[in-house]
């Protein structure tokens, strides 16, 4: 009777080995994460106000560009750009859309662009691209980041 409370013991010892487990340490739980993260999209793209009713995630993507390269060219559409430069029918404006909702324009020249004043072009531009509707900033998993692109802004509609 004492071998088998013996072997019953021992039995009971060796079995609670398979029930312990490795519990993974933090900082590999996070590195895992880390690794999962898709850091060059948002789950969520800005948006204004005209297109929170579209539900798809890539037209609103469309319709937030859309819109807000129209509100860009009818900022520009009341200014001397196309009187002061004629050959420049079009110009490329890199948009930043900070957390806090709000946004910045810079024009993006090529290198060898010396036909334009530039910082004649940067400054009109920052006077006219004032007082737009509300943005509401890019979410990257709950967390409202910034985003930034470049759009193309057509500046003479023939």
């Amino acid at each position: 009777m004492s071998k088998s409370y013996c072997y019953l013991l021992l039995l009971v010892f060796a079995s609670c080995q398979y029930f312990e487990k490795q519990v993974p340490s933090e900082k590999e739980l996070l590195q895992k994460e880390l690794k999962s993260i898709n850091w060059k999209e948002v789950d969520e793209y800005p948006s204004l106000v005209d297109c929170e009713s579209v539900t798809d995630k890539k037209q609103q993507q469309q319709c937030f560009f859309e819109r807000l390269t129209q509100l860009i060219q009818e900022k520009l559409s009341v200014d001397t750009l196309a009187v002061l430069y004629p050959e420049l029918d079009t110009i490329e404006v890199k948009v930043t859309v900070f957390p806090n909702s709000t946004l910045k324009f810079e024009p993006q020249f090529s290198k060898d662009s010396v036909a334009y004043d530039t910082i004649k072009i940067d400054s009109i531009l920052r006077a006219r691209l004032v007082d737009f509707p509300k943005v509401n900033p890019a979410i990257k998993r709950g967390i409202p980041v910034k985003t930034q692109f470049i759009l193309p802004v057509i500046l003479k509609v023939e």
